[in-house]
């Protein structure tokens, strides 16, 4: 059985992670942008591995992220309990009905638009990141930049604390292949309206590096 499999969008995630993990046997892979790239190119990767009988024991999803205000802090760093695929549905006059509530057969959603983080994965990470904030991740295809959209957002899902847009694609790449998962991500920037202003990149990527460590 080979180790822990981390995969992050882009190369600088994959490179401030690779920094923090000095010495230790762990894959790290950047697989693309959005939750469809991202859960194509994990599934790949955990069947050629498992095809040549060298399963990955696990699957973190990995990277920066968007901080909901009063949640999480710019820099902070964050642990998924669930990644939740958070614009999975359809649009209404009456507001947004997630695809489970749209009357399709179970076995169409897979397993749904949420997918619960490992307990033990998330329990050892929690041991070695106890500053780190743990609640719910969503994954969105388009990133929310609008005061609206935040605030609807955010009242739909009160546990969040924090978007991306990867880590319910991996989710579900990890649960088809039986392997389990977690999801680590640090803030560069407020869940809102753009303001590149307020983004802090070396901060989130310097964060990620230090949380890198926990994935020995």
């Amino acid at each position: 059985m080979t180790g822990l499999l981390v995969v992050t969008a882009v190369p600088a995630e994959a490179e401030a992670v690779r920094a923090g993990l000095t010495g230790a046997t762990v894959t790290v892979l950047p697989v693309g942008v959005g939750p469809a790239v991202a859960g194509a190119a994990t599934a790949r990767v955990l069947a050629l591995a498992e095809a040549a009988g060298q399963p990955y024991r696990a699957v973190v999803s990995a990277g920066i992220a968007g901080g909901f205000v009063g949640r999480v802090a710019v820099g902070g760093t964050v642990l998924a309990d669930r990644s939740v695929a958070a614009d999975l549905g359809a649009e209404s006059p009456a507001g947004f009905i997630p695809v489970e509530d749209l009357g399709m057969p179970p076995e169409l959603l897979g397993g749904g638009r949420v997918v619960p983080a490992d307990p033990g994965l998330l329990g050892a990470l929690r041991a070695a990141l106890p500053a780190a904030t743990v609640g719910t991740v969503l994954t969105v295809s388009t990133v929310t930049g609008t005061a609206e959209s935040t605030a609807a957002l955010a009242d739909r899902h009160p546990d969040a604390v924090a978007e991306a847009m990867e880590g319910y694609g991996v989710a579900v790449a990890a649960a088809q292949a039986g392997v389990p998962f977690a999801e680590l991500r640090t803030i560069s920037n407020p869940v809102g309206p753009r303001d590149r202003s307020s983004w802090r990149m070396r901060e989130a990527f310097t964060a990620l590096t230090t949380a890198a460590a926990a994935l020995r």
